[in-house]
């Protein structure tokens, strides 16, 4: 039992183990974000021949999110909107005779999007701002982090503010939404008031950052999982 206990047993093994295991976490969300970076530029940047490339990839990083679970509901609802905002677009402004041209442009989107949606479901928030402050200053880092976390909490405020609303007779529905006289109603019930609770959540996170002492320090420590 004394070994278990002493400086150099199995607690100072077991200290060891985690550091490497962490220091490897670290590494992989560092190769990650350079992946994402990279592959969500190409669908910008290269020529439409090589767009089949990145349709594989991004196949593979869907297969990987369903994996691990995540809600490939999301890409879904991305590509329908691109969809009708896009071709909608092309066919007011060039006819019918670009209406290809505007499906390329919605699948650059699309294999833009898809990355980050991977990150977001294999790499937690923390891990992701550990590894920008080996660029960033802390305080950037701790910024960004917490503004990925909460991604999930803007879309749930957003369901349950649209679905309030909506039930108190707020003109907001799709149907109601044709008419471009109800887009400020839109703005009204829905923007103005999700925008207030993130502002009243961030200005909570930052005085519970600043009860923790955060930034005190240019090194701070991390949760290790």
């Amino acid at each position: 039992m004394w070994a278990k206990g002493g400086k150099h047993g199995f607690g100072a093994s077991e200290k060891l183990a985690t550091r490497k295991s962490g220091r490897l976490r670290a590494y992989v969300t560092a190769i990650s974000l350079l992946l994402v970076l990279v592959l969500s530029s190409s669908a910008f940047f290269v020529s439409d021949t090589y767009l089949p490339v990145l349709c594989i990839f991004s196949g593979i990083l869907v297969l990987h999110g369903l994996l691990l679970r995540g809600n490939i509901s999301v890409i879904g609802r991305v590509f329908m909107v691109q969809l009708v905002i896009t071709m909608s677009l092309y066919y007011l402004l060039h006819g019918q005779s670009q209406m290809a041209q505007g499906m390329i442009v919605v699948l650059r989107i699309l294999l833009a999007f898809i990355p980050g949606w991977w990150l977001s479901v294999s790499t937690t928030p923390e891990k992701i701002a550990q590894v920008l402050t080996w660029v960033l200053p802390a305080k950037w880092a701790f910024v960004i982090g917490a503004s990925i976390g909460l991604l999930p909490f803007m879309t749930r405020e957003l369901r349950e503010i649209y679905q309030v609303q909506c039930l108190r007779g707020a003109r907001i529905t799709p149907k109601a939404l044709r008419d471009p006289r109800n887009w400020q109603e839109l703005m009204t019930c829905v923007v103005f008031p999700l925008l207030i609770q993130l502002l009243k959540l961030s200005r909570q996170m930052a005085i519970a950052a600043q009860l923790r002492y955060y930034g005190k320090t240019n090194k701070p420590t991390h949760w290790q999982e």
